[in-house]
C-alpha cells in the first residue's frame, strides 16, 4: 500500500507539461480518443504500471517496442495513468482499423494486430492490473503508429530523398489540451482518423484498384505468354490464345469461354491497344517485346507499384491545396486541379535519367511569356560547350547571345572556346523566338534546383510514349492552356489572348491572383482521368529502396514543431 500511496501523490501532484511538445499535438489525440466514454475512479494498480512500462529504460511489452514511448508517457501522464481502452466496442473499433490497414497498402503487422486481436478475444477474462495496463499500452501504441503513418506515410520521404519538401504540418496548431478534448467528444475513432488523414478521389481510386489486383492475386494471378516473334493482327498460333488469357485476366477483354480463336482478330487487336496505354506503351496493338514484357511481369509487383503509390500519395497529403498544378514525373503528364476537382491533364517531358527531375512542391510566383533562357551551368558544361566546339555557329544559330560580367555582348568570335573545359566566365542567353529552349512561356515556382515547367519547340517528342527527354526541368504540351488556368481570369487572358501577347515577341511577366501549388509526384502507379489505373516503369530506378522501406521496420520520423 505504500507504494500506491506514493504513486497517488505522484500523479495528483505532478505539475502539467508548461509546453506542449508538437507530437503530443499531433499523436497524443489518438489516444485520448479512445477515451470518449466516462473514466472509472483513480485505479492504482493499473496506474503503477503502467507508468512503470512507460518509464522504464527500454519500453517493451510482450515483445512489442513502445517506439512513441515519449509522446504516450505525455498522454498517460495528462489523465493520471488511467486506462485509455475502456469500451470494448472501441477497443473493436480501433482493431478493426488495424485489420483494415492493409486496404491502405500499409502492413497490419506494423500496428501489433495479432497482439490486438488476442487482446480483444480476452476483453471479458478476469485480468490482473498489471495485465490490463500492458494491454492498454499496446493498443494506444498500435493506434498511434497507424494514425501516424496514415497521416505521414510510414516511409519518410525527406530520409529517402533530401530533395523531398512535403509539408508535415502537425494536425492542429491548438493546444494539445484542446486537441485532446476535441478527439474526446468524437463519436467515432474511424471518423477521426478519416478527418487528420483525408483520403482525396485518386487515393481512393487507387485503394480500388488495389483490392481488385488483390483479387486477381488471390485468384492464381494472370499466365505468361510464351517468348516468341512480334504478333500482328492476322497472326494465327497457340500463342494467341495464351495473350486471350492475359487480356481476360486483368479485365482488357472480355472473358468469353466460347472463344479460344488463335486468330488475332479485330477484337484482340483493341484489347491488345487498351494494355498497351494502361501500361505507358504506344498504343499501336501490336504485341512486341515491350508489350510482352509489360504482359509477363508478375501481378505482385503491380501490387506493390499500387502500395507505393498510396504511400507517396500520403506524404503530400498536407501539401495539397484547392488549386494545384501535379506532375507524374514517372508518367509523363501534367494535371491541374481547380477546387479539388481534376479539370485539365497533358502530357509533359520529364528529366533524363541522369539528369532526374526531383520530386518536391513549390509555389507558382509568375508566368513569363516569350522568356530569354540563361543557360544553366550544368547544361552549358556538359552540352552547350561542347556543341560551341562542334560548330563555330552554333550559338548565332540557336540566338545564343554572350554577355561579360559586366553585362556587354561579346562577339562569340572573339572567344577561344577550346581554353573552357568545365565552364566560361560569361552568360549565355538566348533570345525569345521559336526556337528558344523554353519555347512561348515558363512557369517559375521558386526552388534551389531551377526546375520549372516550359513549353518547347521540340513539339514532336510529345508522340513518344517514353518522355525522359528534358534536363530536369517539365515540358508542357498544352503550355497556353496550362498559362489560362492558373492566371484564372479566361476574360481578361484567354488561350486567344496569351497567343496575342507570344505573337508580340515581346518578354512579359503575369501573376496569378492567388496561389497555386505545384507538385512534383513519382507515382509508378496512377490514376487516368477517365477512372482507369495506369502502370508505368520505373524510369528513375526509385521504387525498389521505398519498397525495401514500406516493407521494413516501423520508423517513427516525427514531424518538426
Amino acid at each position: 500500500m505504500a507504494r500506491h500511496r506514493a504513486l497517488r501523490l505522484r500523479v495528483l501532484e505532478r505539475p502539467r507539461a508548461s509546453g506542449p511538445t508538437a507530437a503530443a499535438v499531433l499523436l497524443g489525440c489518438w489516444s485520448a480518443l479512445c477515451a470518449a466514454q466516462p473514466q472509472p475512479a483513480l485505479d492504482l494498480e493499473f496506474a503503477f504500471h503502467a507508468e512503470e512500462v512507460l518509464r522504464a529504460e527500454e519500453a517493451v511489452v510482450d515483445g512489442v517496442p513502445i517506439l512513441t514511448r515519449d509522446v504516450l508517457l505525455e498522454v498517460y501522464e495528462r489523465g493520471g495513468f488511467a486506462p485509455i481502452w475502456t469500451d470494448v466496442n472501441r477497443v473493436r473499433e480501433g482493431v478493426g482499423l488495424l485489420r483494415d490497414s492493409a486496404d491502405h497498402g500499409l502492413l497490419p503487422s506494423d500496428y501489433n494486430l495479432d497482439r490486438a486481436e488476442r487482446i480483444l478475444a480476452g476483453w471479458t477474462e478476469e485480468r490482473s492490473a498489471e495485465r490490463r495496463a500492458r494491454d492498454d499500452v499496446v493498443l494506444s501504441e498500435s493506434l498511434v503508429r497507424y494514425g501516424y503513418h496514415r497521416r505521414y506515410g510510414k516511409v519518410s520521404g525527406r530520409l529517402l530523398d533530401p530533395n523531398v519538401n512535403f509539408e508535415r504540418a502537425t494536425f492542429s496548431s491548438q493546444a494539445t489540451v484542446l486537441n485532446i478534448e476535441r478527439a474526446i467528444r468524437s463519436e467515432s475513432l474511424t471518423a477521426f482518423i478519416d478527418t487528420i488523414a483525408p483520403a482525396g478521389p485518386i487515393y481512393r481510386q487507387l485503394q480500388r484498384a488495389l483490392a481488385r489486383y488483390r483479387d486477381i492475386a488471390d485468384a492464381g494471378g494472370w499466365p505468361t505468354v510464351t517468348a516468341g516473334p512480334t504478333l500482328r493482327p492476322g497472326d494465327t498460333g497457340p500463342r494467341i490464345v495464351e495473350v486471350r488469357d492475359r487480356l481476360v485476366a486483368s479485365g482488357n477483354l472480355a472473358a468469353d469461354p466460347s472463344s479460344r480463336s488463335e486468330t488475332f482478330d479485330a477484337e484482340l487487336e483493341a484489347a491488345a491497344g487498351d494494355f498497351q496505354d494502361q501500361h505507358g506503351l504506344d498504343a499501336d496493338g501490336v504485341i512486341g517485346p515491350r508489350t510482352l514484357a509489360a504482359m509477363n511481369i508478375p501481378i505482385e509487383v503491380r501490387v506493390d507499384q499500387l502500395r507505393l503509390s498510396l504511400e507517396r500519395m500520403r506524404w503530400v497529403g498536407a501539401s495539397m491545396t484547392d488549386d494545384m498544378i501535379a506532375v507524374n514525373i514517372a508518367g509523363f503528364r501534367v494535371f491541374y486541379f481547380a477546387r479539388g476537382q481534376l479539370i485539365w491533364s497533358s502530357r509533359a517531358m520529364v528529366g533524363r535519367e541522369y539528369r532526374q527531375t526531383p520530386v518536391f512542391r513549390g509555389d507558382i510566383a509568375y508566368l513569363e511569356f516569350n522568356p530569354t533562357w540563361t543557360i544553366p551551368p550544368g547544361i552549358l558544361r556538359n552540352d552547350t560547350l561542347p556543341a560551341i566546339k562542334r560548330d563555330p555557329n552554333y550559338l548565332a544559330a540557336n540566338n545564343i547571345r554572350v554577355i561579360d560580367r559586366d553585362g556587354a555582348y561579346v562577339d562569340p568570335a572573339t572567344v577561344d572556346w577550346n581554353q573552357y573545359t568545365r565552364g566560361v566566365p560569361y552568360t549565355l542567353r538566348q533570345d525569345p523566338g521559336p526556337n528558344n529552349a523554353l519555347g512561348t512561356v515558363k512557369f517559375i515556382f521558386p526552388n534551389e534546383h531551377f526546375v520549372f515547367l516550359h513549353d518547347t519547340p521540340n513539339r514532336a517528342l510529345f508522340s513518344q510514349a517514353d518522355r525522359a527527354f528534358s534536363s530536369g526541368c517539365i515540358r508542357v504540351e498544352s503550355p497556353l492552356e496550362l498559362a489560362e488556368l492558373v492566371l484564372g481570369e479566361p476574360d481578361r487572358y484567354s488561350v486567344t489572348a496569351l497567343q496575342s501577347i507570344v505573337d508580340s515577341r515581346q518578354t512579359r511577366r503575369l501573376r496569378p491572383e492567388r496561389n497555386v501549388r505545384v507538385l512534383l509526384l513519382y507515382l509508378t502507379a496512377s490514376i487516368a482521368p477517365d477512372g482507369g489505373v495506369r502502370f508505368y516503369n520505373d524510369i528513375y530506378g526509385r521504387d525498389q529502396r521505398m519498397l525495401d522501406a514500406l516493407n521494413g521496420p516501423v520508423v517513427i520520423d516525427l514531424p518538426d514543431a
